[in-house]
């Protein structure tokens, strides 16, 4: 379909559009135009990344420029997923009569999940996968081959040094399976084929970490322009990801791994120095000249993960006590001895980085500068040492990171030293960590770059927190509600047991036996009453261990065996992708099954329950954060001074987050239909609930707030009966059962129920024609 929002024509490949939809595509649409940013919030399951896509291509084939599309989303199959959507849309833009001429789409991953050589690609590892490619792909490498004639190079990797970037792929757009395919029967390497042509594509598609993460950035995404619009979509947990990629934990084993990788430098050294001394001296004379060169003559084939130093600093010179090999190899040894030393600890030491700095000074006379280049000049001699296999130095690359971020930054970042490696272990473990705590370091070069700048996901609520945490203004920020020509979802708010004993996760009564029991209850009813699959959430791993341990004594996963099959997610990723299939596979047999999850884990982030694999998502309790730990709270202190958010604010901010994250799991359209249940007398707070995004908190009526579980059954049957009834049905049904809800609600009042009524019969969907009469 066609329509026009304001001047612009947008094709739609659909034949309706939602109200929420039209709305998204309008924010879109005002922030592109006022080149601003935006935060945008829109219900699960309604076409969120295919309005997207159809406002943002429509604008940059209409409009003079055709400013570039990089959309960045979290997993794998998402990426997968919305370049499916992006090739479904050009094809139809096509069947149109749309000239959409010259038009690159393509998304970008691993090496593991594009290699095509016959021998690399056989690795699982993805760190292997990495060191065998550099291993043939690396320019001396190539050079030696030339030479020497007995190396073994990559010919897919080689077929693409011999073409123009502009030859090397026809326009189109590419899934992550044609692009492979497209590189098999070209006989080139499809991971570096999109490294190539980034520059030339309309649209990018790739993980959060090729823009946010400094270490990845600087290799793929320094070259967009300006005017370029950045996506990050299901961006709920974006502060998290930004936090991540700025902070770096040590240990005694990586310390251990690094001593052995200096003397393996050392070695490489002295061999070069009897065989090539001219190479070392030509490394030196460019350090003299600062890291603008060498940032510039970086090789993109073999890169050690460096973070990004402040652009004043790359004009500086390097320190004239690590410009030499061998001085810097001997200063990496005394700094690598120094924080062995400082891990013999028995008691938590926590400072600051300046505090950090200067007791190294004290203690070892190393100054800040040095360690502020000591990442890029790492690189530098790798290169330099023509050195493949990096994984061997991927522990020393660790250590020189931690020390180019304690001596770059003043502020955001805490240096913790904790002799135990978890708060229940008793062995001595000692782990050393840079916590980063601003969520800003990492994504103020994105927002300070980029003119448009979009964080869009179904759970952003409460968006306030959001403009704070990462520093930015956005132009348009919405939370948009779903249109429902049937109500396909029924949050309800469980309270409390059959015995009217409350049910909650709070820390003095989670493991309370009349709280475990009536948790186990409420999954056995659930079981019994709901067809198909069940997902179950909880805060932590510890308290799904403690709280299945008691089920299992008190009988509660006998009887839910009875009715279905019980799969539990663990920390391991490949026994949870296991579970996960064995799940699919029970709900497609008909059995039915109950997959047991944790909030935060990797089932709760990107995975899709829809249609028969989720029927209900069950909620046991609030999954707040553990806040004994001490890098959380040196991050709510630091937000309450800098931001002025207070703790309590952040933490249920939080873990509402989360928990809607994990109820909307189970819808996945509008012809998909599941229950969520919240199970903890707090959702039925206002100060909870009203954290819940917009489009759920509005079908929280009073009716499903504060039930009991037999009242949560019972509405539960009565809600499956109704999505059991042929649509045409269900809609008159919905009317009658809405209409009253209001009728109680109201007082009575005509009016709200003629709205009620007419919304559902809206709202289905509208025909292009009926845009305009409507909006």
């Amino acid at each position: 379909m066609r329509f026009y929002i304001d001047d612009l024509p947008v094709i739609f490949p659909y034949d309706y559009v939602y109200p929420e939809q039209y709305q998204y595509m309008c924010g879109l649409k005002k922030s592109l135009d006022s080149r601003g940013h935006a935060m945008l919030e829109m219900p699960s399951g309604t076409g969120k990344t295919i309005s997207l896509l159809s406002l943002i291509i429509a604008y940059q084939q209409f409009y003079p420029g055709r400013r570039k599309l990089v959309y960045c989303s979290r997993t794998v199959p998402e990426i997968d997923k919305a370049l499916a959507e992006l090739k479904r849309l050009m094809e139809y833009r096509r069947s149109q009569g749309c000239e959409d001429k010259d038009f690159l789409g393509l998304g970008l991953t691993s090496r593991k999940n594009l290699c095509v050589h016959p021998r690399v690609s056989k690795e699982r590892k993805g760190t292997v996968v990495d060191a065998k490619c550099r291993q043939i792909t690396a320019s001396w490498v190539r050079n030696k081959a030339k030479t020497e004639g007995n190396i073994e190079v990559c010919d897919f990797f080689e077929k693409i040094q011999t073409l123009e970037a502009t030859e090397l792929l026809p326009t189109g757009v590419y899934t992550l399976d044609d692009l492979m395919d497209y590189g098999r029967t070209s006989g080139m390497c499809p991971y570096y084929l999109a490294r190539r042509v980034i520059p030339f594509a309309d649209v990018i598609i790739y993980s959060f970490h090729y823009m946010v993460d400094p270490k990845v950035a600087e290799m793929v995404s320094k070259e967009f322009e300006k005017d370029s619009i950045i996506v990050f979509d299901e961006a709920h947990n974006i502060d998290s990801i930004c936090i991540d990629s700025l902070s770096i934990d040590l240990n005694q084993r990586t310390l251990r791994a690094s001593t052995d990788s200096v003397e393996r430098l050392t070695e490489r050294v002295e061999e070069m120095k009897s065989q090539n001394s001219e190479k070392l001296r030509d490394e030196y004379e460019r350090l003299v000249d600062g890291l603008r060169d060498a940032l510039a003559a970086r090789e993109e084939d073999l890169i050690l993960a460096n973070p990004i130093l402040p652009d004043k600093v790359l004009h500086e010179a390097i320190p004239g006590n690590i410009r030499k090999a061998e001085h810097f190899v001997r200063f990496l040894k005394r700094f690598i001895e120094y924080l062995k030393a400082r891990m013999r600890v028995m008691h938590v030491v926590a400072e600051t980085t300046p505090s950090f700095l200067q007791h190294i000074k004290e203690i070892t006379y190393i100054e800040r500068k040095p360690l502020r280049f000591c990442a890029e000049r790492l690189a530098s001699l790798v290169r330099t040492l023509e050195i493949t296999d990096l994984e061997e130095y991927g522990a020393l690359a660790k250590v020189a990171a931690f020390a180019t971020l304690c001596a770059t930054y003043d502020t955001g970042f805490m240096v913790l030293f904790e002799p135990y490696e978890s708060d229940h272990s008793t062995v001595p473990n000692p782990v050393l960590h840079l916590a980063c705590l601003d969520a800003a370091i990492a994504i103020k070069p994105v927002f300070q770059r980029f003119h448009t700048v979009i964080i869009t996901s179904g759970t952003l609520s409460p968006m306030e927190m959001y403009p704070k945490m990462l520093n930015f203004v956005p132009i348009v920020q919405e939370s948009l509600t779903m249109t429902l020509a049937r109500q396909c979802f029924a949050p309800l708010v469980v309270t409390r047991g059959s015995d009217q004993v409350t049910m909650s996760s709070k820390f003095e009564v989670r493991n309370d036996p009349a709280v475990v029991r009536n948790y186990g209850n409420l999954l056995i009813e659930m079981a019994r009453a709901v067809p198909d699959g069940i997902v179950a959430f909880f805060p932590s791993y510890l308290y799904m261990e403690s709280i299945v341990a008691m089920w299992n004594e008190n009988g509660v996963l006998k009887d839910v065996w009875k009715h279905k099959l019980i799969f539990v997610e663990t920390p391991d990723a490949a026994e949870t992708s296991v579970a996960l299939q064995n799940y699919r596979t029970a709900c497609n047999n008909g059995r039915g099954a109950v997959l047991l999850s944790v909030a935060r884990g990797k089932v709760s982030e990107g995975i899709d329950f829809d249609h028969n694999y989720g029927r209900a998502v069950i909620m046991f309790g609030i999954p707040y954060q553990y806040t004994e730990s001490r890098i959380l709270k040196a991050r709510l202190e630091f937000m309450r001074e800098t931001h002025q958010i207070r703790e309590n604010d952040f933490l249920t901010f939080d873990a509402l987050r989360h928990a809607s994250q994990c109820i909307g799991r189970v819808l996945r359209g509008k012809t998909d239909y599941g229950l969520m249940v919240l199970a903890d007398k707090r959702y039925s707070r206002s100060d909870k609930r009203s954290k819940l995004p917009k489009w759920i908190n509005t079908c929280l009526t009073e009716t499903s707030l504060n039930l009991s579980t037999d009242m949560a059954v019972a509405l539960t049957r009565k809600f499956l009966n109704l999505m059991a009834q042929p649509f045409d049905m269900q809609a008159q049904l919905g009317v009658s059962m809405w209409a009253n809800e209001h009728i109680v609600q109201h007082g009575g009042r005509g009016d709200i129920v003629s709205n009620a009524v007419a919304a559902i019969d809206g709202a289905a969907g509208i025909e292009a024609m009926e845009i305009e009469e409507v909006f």
